[in-house]
């Protein structure tokens, strides 16, 4: 009678115990709950498993979702607000104001001893639409003089753009007369990849001689060399490549002019720069030549 009363005794409390365990498994889980037992060995587990998981995939999905912003993010963005204020000060710029610029800074350079000198040089095309400094008189000078002699300039050798890909992938192709050049999808004047006679054009990455001067374009300039272009990262890309280039070949290092509006040469310091960013050597505005380093202060001596 003692053993069945302790059996009673002993079933009693594994009964109580398994009502006090039910409760806790409900709230945590859906209706119809496994067996106590089964609760034990797998609730903790599976619930620490899930919490890892959601916390990981949460952590991922956030990343991917706000990425942390870097230094060249912050700079990337300053450079967009600068080119969109740019762009406006340019658009309200007075046609009038605007020609008469065109003519001196073109003059300017026609004059230069840095202009007259060089043999080679790499010049871009001017487009009305992006509101660039004109080059039109300053190649058509170029081009008039590059078959005959000239006694107030050499013979000279041009290269102007052509973009290839959305890559920042440009060449530059030797053009003997305006008639060389065609308009692109974005109806930008650029040479043909071959000539009338259906041969290739010289590109100056291949040139057996160095180019002496680059004239450049760009949105904003400063005294000390800064060059912000319009976001392409085309020049930047194949300055850097006609550097190591001439570094190579142990050529010296040619001119980098860009020609600016007044309104494009901001304060220096306003400019942000990335490490891939090449500064220019010179400006020429309309106010004159703005020598910036040793090497534009030689060549214009």
């Amino acid at each position: 009678m003692v053993m069945f009363q302790g059996k009673m005794t002993i079933l009693g409390l594994l009964q109580r115990l398994a009502v006090r365990m039910t409760p806790q498994f409900t709230l945590a889980t859906s209706a119809s709950p496994p067996s106590p037992t089964t609760t034990r060995v797998l609730f903790t587990p599976f619930l620490h498993l899930n919490l890892r998981s959601s916390t990981t995939l949460t952590s991922t999905t956030m990343s991917a979702a706000n990425p942390a912003t870097t230094p060249l993010d912050s700079i990337f963005k300053q450079k967009k607000l600068l080119r969109t204020k740019v762009k406006k000060e340019l658009k309200s710029m007075d046609p009038t104001l605007r020609s008469q610029e065109d003519d001196a800074i073109q003059n300017i350079v026609l004059e230069a001893p840095w202009f007259k000198s060089c043999k080679r040089l790499c010049a871009y095309i001017s487009c009305g639409a992006l509101r660039e400094v004109d080059t039109a008189k300053i190649l058509s000078q170029i081009l008039k003089n590059s078959g005959q002699d000239d006694h107030s300039q050499v013979r000279k050798k041009l290269y102007v753009p052509r973009v290839e890909d959305k890559n920042s992938y440009m060449r530059m192709l030797n053009i003997s007369r305006m008639d060389d050049l065609v308009a692109n999808s974005m109806n930008i004047l650029e040479p043909a990849s071959c000539d009338a006679e259906g041969n290739e054009r010289e590109n100056v990455m291949f040139a057996n001689e160095p180019v002496d001067l680059f004239i450049l374009p760009g949105l904003a300039f400063d005294k000390s060399g800064r060059r912000l272009g319009r976001g392409g990262g085309y020049y930047d890309t194949f300055l850097t490549k006609y550097q190591e280039l001439a570094e190579d070949r142990n050529w010296k290092k040619p001119l980098f002019v860009a020609l600016s509006y007044s309104v494009q040469i901001l304060e220096d310091g306003v400019i942000p720069l990335t490490p891939n960013d090449v500064p220019v050597d010179a400006l020429v505005s309309s106010s004159g030549f703005i020598p910036i380093n040793p090497l534009a202060n030689k060549m214009c001596s």
